[in-house]
């Protein structure tokens, strides 16, 4: 069984190192950087928000927190 770092590299090599080539060292810092923010956080489930993705989270608790302020 895959190990939570192992799957999160196991990603980063499917859907970011294996789609093409870069020019620069840059633009391959840029790819990981957007896939880890665009994709990878807004969509992994979390055991710390009841097994939710980050924007299911947000949306159950942003109705909540307008009505606590």
């Amino acid at each position: 069984m895959l190990r939570e770092p192992e799957v999160f590299f196991a990603l980063l090599q499917k859907n970011v190192l294996d789609r093409r080539t870069w020019s620069t060292r840059e633009e391959l810092r840029i790819a990981i950087v957007t896939w880890i923010e665009r994709t990878y956080h807004r969509r992994r489930r979390q055991r710390r928000l009841a097994r939710l993705t980050p924007v299911e989270y947000e949306t159950i608790m942003t109705p909540a927190a307008a009505l606590a302020a």
